[in-house]
């Protein structure tokens, strides 16, 4: 026992870490402790603000619970303890992020008692909510956020993304959820390439896909607009209303002298070659003149700043392309807006004297326009190179399917060329970077939602780069596996992640699901912002078809706000006949619950709920994730005393396909064997015979592949396929074997499946 006179041992406690969230934060300064989000948490809007923040409160309040289950009303009044609060300072400053700070920078300051988010503009608000939803979906529990400062901002202006819907036709639906998506990331630039054309190749001009996307009252261009898809100005409005509420700015471009087929269609005077050509003439003055008004027409459609008139790969006239450059971007500052144009001066000229420099210009090709001749003569560019940044969906070039994230993530930001063409980090005339996808394959037949699974992987990459750069700390494993556990965001309606990964063992994500009642798909679907509920009542369930018997012995249960109080676990092999295998009484609160059990084969799992924790709202789930034990033996080396011949050999029955088989020779002694590569404790085999099958055999353990332990026999198995599953009393060992005694049949010993497994399950935390 201490003296009296003894000083008290201070308690240690560690210092936050910074939160994983994409973008890296910038700056942190961990506290400790957390700030928890409570039954009566609120949004509250700073006074002054209330008006401008009024949006972004609902928006937040409606994303909350879409992350948690939980709905914090929004009101401008006093913060209480429990409370996010949202506010606007103009003259909050940081001297690091500068510029780019005061536009789109933000403090997110969090305590025992509330989270502050705080920022110059309602545009950095938004992005520190990103911050917080992103905090609140990785922890645990979905209700906590660790005390701490974060001082947050972009390295770049632009941070785009380009998506070409002339030569494929994208849905409304889709456009509004990228906007969606690229806010998630901190994305600000979604450029919609509004018009091309494919290539000729063989064929006539009158046979090559063509397309122009935006669809006008006017009599005088009725027509221009395809017919297989276009967007008229209520849907322009929804994107422009889905972009600023989602920090983002769309650059709408319309592309000419060059890609032009769908104009030439509807004006074949205008093309070269009588109009069978993509290249307007601009020997024509009615041909600049037309151009003038189809701008004149849709610029008023567009809020953003800037407007891009293409300007690339024209190569047949270069005087007149000169003149076509100018009085374009000369005719766009006239209607209010900064001109962008494709870099293509190196091609077009001996030099670029004489052309406007007041045209922001996206760098595409080293050879058309590249970094170093772009700062030369003086344009502000942004990064979009075709050898690091271009999607042509499945075809053999321009990374058909999908960029090299790994790349992009240890050796790629904004400033990063090929071929020697870098410029320095953060140089005053690179406002960032932009990826594209260009749809060439105009007859191939992937879908909109095919190009997502295309570019999902590398967008939170991208994204982690044009903003903070190196800062993840962390490979790029660990990355991707926080980019898949945070999904593509929030509020979307057509698009959802295609990176779900199950978790080691997991036998559920994604497989056939029935409930009760709601949609059962959504525990099941990998997509932490989506789940099911059962409705009213104490009874319900939810069940899994796991596509075939698998041994199984664990549990997973992620609980919204609508938890369940008083349920089981059963699994079954028919579907039918149930067992109960755990069962969790007196739970009251939200979060995960594991529950473990002795292994079993199964290939039907359900909970089975009997008591809700809130009556009048029944059941709802996150996630529920059903675990295999480990086969041992999967994929390990195997070996056999005999093969009936070499395309049945004995490492297919540990191959982990049920279509492919062992089969010895046609006697009676014969083996199979697996290498487990090390000593592992062993308490389950399971045999998945064909026809020709063992009567009698052994299954034996060595610890050298010399000696042999025999720990279960089978006589007078009867003859046919079956499965058959032996448990024995534990025992180590490196090696596992089949010694067969006695056939069933003429023919030799042929397994589907030998699988080795433990049965100790992990300890129940409950």
């Amino acid at each position: 026992m201490p003296s009296a006179s003894a000083e008290p041992v201070p308690a240690t406690t560690e210092v936050n870490a910074r939160p994983a969230v994409v973008p890296a934060l910038q700056q942190w300064e961990g506290g400790t402790g957390s700030f928890e989000l409570r039954k009566h948490s609120r949004i509250v809007l700073a006074k002054k603000q209330a008006d401008e923040l009024d949006d972004q409160g609902a928006q937040l309040s409606a994303e909350i619970e879409e992350v948690t289950g939980h709905k914090p009303a929004v009101s401008p009044r006093i913060p209480q303890d429990g409370d996010i609060v949202l506010s606007i300072d103009p003259s909050l400053a940081d001297a690091t992020g500068g510029a780019r700070f005061a536009e789109e920078g933000y403090t997110l300051t969090a305590t025992d008692r509330n989270v502050t988010i705080t920022a110059p503009t309602a545009k950095g608000v938004y992005y520190g909510t990103r911050s917080l939803l992103q905090i609140l979906l990785l922890d645990d529990g979905r209700d906590s956020v660790p005390v701490g400062t974060a001082v947050d901002w972009p390295n770049y202006k632009v941070r785009g993304f380009m998506l070409d819907v002339g030569r494929r036709f994208f849905t409304a639906d889709y456009i509004r959820d990228y906007l969606r998506v690229m806010g998630w990331f901190k994305l600000n630039q979604l450029q919609l390439h509004l018009n091309d054309n494919g290539f000729k190749g063989d064929k006539p001009w009158s046979e090559v896909q063509a397309g122009f996307r935006l669809k006008t009252d006017n009599p005088e261009l009725a027509g221009l607009a395809s017919k297989d898809g276009s967007y008229d100005r209520a849907d322009w409005d929804s994107f422009e209303d889905t972009a600023a509420a989602n920090g983002v700015t769309i650059i709408p471009e319309i592309d000419a002298p060059a890609h032009s087929l769908a104009f030439i269609r509807f004006r074949p005077s205008l093309g070269l070659d009588n109009g069978q050509s993509d290249h307007l003439d601009l020997s024509k003055p009615q041909t600049t003149e037309f151009m003038k008004s189809v701008f004149d027409e849709f610029v008023p459609w567009f809020r953003s700043p800037d407007v891009h008139f293409g300007a690339d790969e024209y190569t047949v006239d270069k005087p007149r392309y000169k003149v076509y450059f100018n009085e374009m971007a000369a005719h766009i500052r006239a209607l209010g807006k900064q001109p962008r144009a494709w870099g293509s001066l190196s091609v077009m000229a001996s030099n670029s004297d004489g052309y406007d420099r007041d045209v922001t210009m996206n760098s595409w090709n080293n050879g058309w326009y590249g970094p170093q001749a772009l700062k030369r003569d003086g344009y502000s560019f942004i990064n979009t190179n075709d050898a690091l940044l271009y999607i042509v969906p499945f075809a053999g070039y321009y990374h058909g399917h999908g960029l090299d994230g790994k790349y992009l993530y240890d050796q790629w930001e904004p400033n990063v060329f090929p071929g020697g063409q870098s410029v320095a980090p953060r140089d005053p005339q690179l406002l960032g970077a932009m990826s594209a996808v260009w749809n060439d394959l105009t007859e191939a037949t992937y879908s909109e939602l095919d190009v997502h699974g295309l570019v999902e992987p590398t967008f939170g990459t991208l994204a982690q780069k044009m903003w903070s750069g190196a800062k993840a700390d962390m490979p790029y494993s660990a990355f991707l596996d926080t980019v898949r556990k945070l999904g593509v965001g929030t509020g979307l309606t057509k698009v959802s992640t295609t990176l779900a990964a199950s978790a080691s063992g997991e036998v559920s994500l994604g497989k056939e699901a029935t409930a009760s009642a709601g949609e059962a798909a959504a525990a099941f679907d990998g997509v932490r912002t989506t789940n099911w509920a059962s409705g009213p009542g104490d009874e319900a369930w939810l069940q899994v078809n796991l596509g075939k018997p698998v041994v199984i012995s664990k549990v997973e249960l992620d609980w919204t706000p609508d938890y369940g109080r008083d349920y089981e676990v059963q699994v079954s092999r028919d579907g039918e006949k149930w067992t109960t295998v755990a069962s969790r009484t007196g739970r009251e609160a939200a979060g995960a619950d594991t529950l473990t059990f002795d292994p079993v084969t199964a290939r039907h799992a359900r909970l089975v709920g009997t008591q809700a924790g809130k009556k009048q709202n029944g059941y709802a789930l996150w996630s529920m994730r059903v675990f295999e034990v480990p086969d041992l033996a999967l994929h390990r080396p195997t070996t056999a005393s005999s093969t009936e011949v070499a395309s049945l050999g004995p490492e297919n029955a540990t191959d982990g396909d049920g279509k492919t088989r062992w089969a010895s020779a046609y006697r009676d002694d014969e083996w199979i064997q697996v290498d487990l590569g090390s000593p592992q404790a062993v308490q389950r085999v399971l045999l998945d015979w064909e026809n020709a099958s063992g009567r009698d055999y052994d299954i034996e353990v060595s610890d050298d592949a010399a000696n042999w332990k025999t720990v279960a026999s089978v006589r007078g198995k009867p003859s046919g396929a079956r499965v058959d599953e032996l448990t024995f009393d534990p025992v180590t060992a490196r090696y596992v074997r089949m010694q067969g005694i006695k056939r069933t049949t003429g023919w030799g010993y042929s397994l589907w499946r030998l699988e080795v497994r433990s049965m100790s399950p992990e300890p129940d935390p409950a």
